[in-house]
């Protein structure tokens, strides 16, 4: 089946198999992939601040450790 052309500034161009579809299922799919982006940088951004926060837990928990175990150590140089 030949492809229908059309007259555009002198010149002709061919009409493609993606601009014969409706303009809903072309919507559709950018509309897709536009989900699709987002929801990978929604999963991306997740994981970096998961990772971020466990690292800050993790050192706030040490230090509230080692802050404990200088309290119990100069314990007795504190006079009431």
């Amino acid at each position: 089946m030949p492809q229908k052309c059309m007259d555009v500034n002198g010149g002709r161009i061919s009409i493609s198999a993606s601009q014969k579809m409706p303009i809903q299922n072309r919507k559709g799919n950018y509309m897709e992939e536009k989900v699709y982006k987002t929801m990978n940088g929604t999963g991306t951004m997740n994981i970096v601040l998961g990772v971020i926060t466990l690292v800050m837990g993790v050192a706030g928990g040490v230090l509230m450790i080692v802050g404990g175990a200088k309290l119990l150590y100069h314990k007795s140089k504190i006079m009431f």
